[in-house]
């Protein structure tokens, strides 16, 4: 049976999938290779794409995998949201609340789906897929954030290796033997939905403690206010990929779709940290904040600095030597992602500390970038790029301003 201490190890360990300790450096070993992993299967995607398909599917894929990632984000806020309440207050029942989610998600992408295809020159057949695929990603959130609220490191780091291969295993298999991108997205359908009584199992057996008292239920507000921060934040880091699809000829698509693979890498690097850090975010643990954020700038400096360095290696890796003109730009790119990660974990930060209104500046600046490609910027990877970076600047200064000032009146007591 878990106990209360066992959800809240003190600094320098973490509960394990037993509720015994082990080391938050051991922890972070076992959730980086878990997110490593996943990297590696969602960077090889649009790598195989860029080798087996011609410029306009590569593009149509790569924005079909930008519009499911953020589809697919109410399932990070309902993991954020669980974790969040667990750390704060125990285990409480989440079935239906998870149900409930996912669904609404899956239906307002089949909703959309033909207003998608007309304005993104999307097939029709996509974008319904993309809609079952999403309510897999999304339901996974709540198996996922029991874990990472009970801070189970090792187990939650074996529920994103399964996610990771039900949400790509499909699409590379697709890919590599020779399907289209329809063919790929059906066997991403296939794997993610065999995925989800793997996860529920691999949560059930933590046996986790007592439910939390009623009046401390999880509620729907939780949910949507996560779910809220966690789709502007996606937003604004695939908005100049889904930008570059709408502006930039076919050919500038798959350029533009071929560097984002650097901006995501340096996005996602460190997202362990935040992951880590979340349940001592949520009980108001300043240390984990300050020394979380350390360690995400430095990740992003050095990345930025191997860009420098190794541009054209990297271009060749993420799409072949066609790409390898686009070489200088690769710190932009990279640069980029650095600073999304940043404001990631002040977003998460926010989240945690039960701040009002979390994701305002996000939506705020995601409706500049929108308005500064559409209206300043030349049409062209160099245009979209530079509104992309300056707004990924200047968000995160704003959201570091907002985290780190005293007395700041938005937290809930």
């Amino acid at each position: 049976m878990t106990t209360r201490e066992s959800r809240t190890a003190p600094p320098g360990t973490a509960a394990d999938g037993d509720g015994g300790r082990v080391a938050v450096g051991a922890a972070g070993v076992t959730v980086t290779a878990a997110t490593m992993l996943t990297n590696a299967l969602a960077y090889l995607v649009p790598m195989l794409g860029a080798r087996r398909l011609d410029p306009a599917d590569l593009g149509a894929l790569a924005t079909v995998l930008a519009l499911g990632a953020i589809a697919a984000v109410p399932g990070f806020g309902l993991q954020l949201a669980v974790a969040v309440h667990r750390a704060r207050h125990g285990p409480t029942p989440t079935g239906r609340l998870a149900l409930l989610t996912a669904g609404v998600t899956a239906g307002v992408t089949v909703a959309a789906a033909p207003l998608l295809s007309v304005l993104l020159r999307l097939p029709v057949a996509l974008t319904l897929l993309l809609a079952a695929t999403t309510f897999a990603t999304v339901l996974a959130g709540r198996w996922l954030g029991e874990l990472q609220g009970d801070q189970r490191f090792l187990r939650l780091s074996a529920g994103m290796t399964v996610l990771a291969l039900g949400r790509y295993g499909g699409l590379i298999a697709g890919l590599a033997l020779g399907g289209n991108a329809v063919t790929a997205l059906l066997l991403a359908t296939v794997t993610g939905l065999l995925a989800l009584p793997l996860l529920a199992r691999l949560a059930h057996s933590a046996r986790p403690g007592p439910p939390a008292a009623p009046d401390r239920g999880l509620r729907p507000t939780h949910v949507m206010t996560t779910c809220a921060a966690t789709l502007a934040m996606l937003t604004i880091s695939y908005a100049d990929l889904i930008l570059a699809r709408q502006l930039l000829p076919v050919d500038g698509s798959g350029a533009y779709a071929v560097g984002s693979v650097l901006t995501k890498g340096a996005l996602w690097a460190p997202q362990v940290v935040t992951l880590l850090a979340l349940p001592h975010l949520a009980r108001g643990d300043r240390r984990a904040r300050a020394l979380g954020l350390a360690v995400i700038l430095a990740c992003g400096a050095a990345l930025v600095a191997a860009a420098s360095v190794g541009g054209e290696l990297a271009f060749r890796l993420a799409g072949g030597a066609d790409y390898l003109h686009l070489a200088g730009k690769a710190p932009l790119f990279a640069a980029t992602g650095a600073l999304y990660a940043v404001v990631f974990m002040l977003v998460n930060d926010r989240v945690a500390s039960g701040a009002r209104f979390p994701a305002a500046p996000l939506w705020v600046a995601a409706a500049g970038l929108a308005g500064a490609a559409l209206l300043v910027a030349p049409r062209t990877v160099e245009g979209v790029l530079t509104c992309a970076l300056g707004t990924a600047a200047l968000t995160a200064a704003v959201m570091a301003w907002l985290v780190l000032r005293p007395g700041d009146p938005s937290r809930r007591p």
